[in-house]
Parts: C-alpha cells; structure tokens; sequence
C-alpha cells in the first residue's frame, strides 16, 4: 500500500460525466492530515506512517500527570497526547491512525497528506463503522421470509425453527437469530474515485460509502483491483 487517507463522510449527491451520464457519488472531506510519526523496524519492529486528523483543543487531550511526554501505547490506551503531539511539532488531533506504507521512509514527520494524493479514476477501499440499526428481527436483519399472512395463521414474522428436537437436539453455533444490526467495521471494496478537490479537500467516490454522516472513513488504494 503506497496510498491512504482520513476523512469525514458528508454525504451523498450526484454528478452528471462527460457523457452526459448521471452517477451517484459519496462526498468525503478527506484530510488534510499530519504525519505524527514514523515507525521504523528499527525501534518498532515494523515499518508504518502515523497520521492525525481533525484538529482538537488542546485543554481537552490526555496528558500525564507527571509531566513526561510518553507515545501512544500499542494496544489502543492513550497516555500525554499532548506531548505525543508537541513533540511531533503539530496541533493536537482527534483521530490517530497507522498505515503500513510501502514507502514509509519517504514521509517526515509533521508532513501533509492531502486529498490529491488519489487521483480520478483510482480504485480505492473504503472503510467505516456502518449505521446502527438497534435490536432487529431476523427478516430484517438476515433476509429471511416471512410465514403466511392469511387469516387464522400464528405464524408472520416469528423466525421459525431453530433447531431438531432428537438430534442434533440443540441450536447450531452460528444460527441467525434476531439481535443488535449494525454498527460494524465495514469495508467496501474497489469504489472509483470520479472527481478531486484538492483546494477544498475533497474526494467524491463512485456509489455508497459505509456509515452515518461526520463519520470517520478510511481510505486506501484497493488490494483488489477489479479486472
């Protein structure tokens, strides 16, 4: 992976191309981010690219009591952002993330990463956190049919069998049932970038982009390409 990004999702529209054809697109602010670090195999055991995006007050940000500057911890806990940041030479950001790029060594800290780093007609993979749909039933959550609807039926929308009585004589690991929709890391894959706005930091993608509106999305060149 050479190319990646941050961005918030804005919403969707649609652009006419220079055929005259109508094409739904997703518009996502994407960017600018920072570089905050550079991990090296060296002193991480793994080549990577730290970037932060979307700025955030300062007052608001970890920082450790006694006053040492100490990184962000492997394992997702945080500890003096503020130092993290300060010693990076950037303002403070809401968002911290990692990209494993081919050419790591290439970027410096407190470097921008801008929209145009894609290009129309690039493949990308686009990733999120989906909607959240709350506690739903198995036709809407799994697609499953419904019984009959005709008078004197007790059977609509109730999910039905779950299992045999004799054998295996319980319920199979895995079996759909009704229960929290949503709300999953979702990544949809080989979407085309069909306009850029690198004054504005802008990417529209061709068709729909994973979860609600001012969400965080990730997007990387495609690992797929489509033949």
């Amino acid at each position: 992976m050479k190319k990646a990004i941050l961005a918030t999702k804005i919403g969707m529209t649609q652009i006419f191309n220079e055929d005259g054809a109508l094409i739904p697109v997703t518009v996502l602010q994407a960017g600018p981010c920072v570089v905050t670090q550079i991990k090296t195999v060296e002193n991480d055991g793994y080549s990577a690219v730290q970037v932060g995006f979307a700025e955030k007050k300062d007052k608001i940000i970890n920082k450790d009591k006694s006053g040492k500057k100490e990184v962000i911890h492997r394992h997702g806990t945080t500890r003096a952002m503020k130092g993290h940041f300060d010693k990076a030479g950037v303002t403070s950001r809401r968002y911290v993330r990692e990209f494993r790029f081919e050419n790591a060594a290439d970027y410096t800290v407190a470097q921008e990463i801008k929209a145009d780093i894609f290009a129309v007609g690039d493949k990308v993979d686009v990733t999120a956190v989906s909607k959240g749909k709350g506690f739903q039933g198995t036709i809407k959550r799994l697609g499953q049919h419904r019984g009959p609807m005709t008078h004197g039926s007790k059977f609509h929308r109730h999910q039905g069998s779950n299992g045999a009585c004799s054998s295996p004589s319980r319920v199979y690991k895995g079996k759909g049932m009704p229960g929290h929709m949503g709300s999953k890391k979702t990544t949809i894959q080989n979407l085309e970038v069909v306009r850029t706005d690198a004054e504005n930091n802008l990417l529209l993608i061709r068709g729909a982009v994973p979860g609600p509106k001012k969400a965080l999305v990730t997007i990387r060149e495609t690992v797929k390409a489509a033949k």
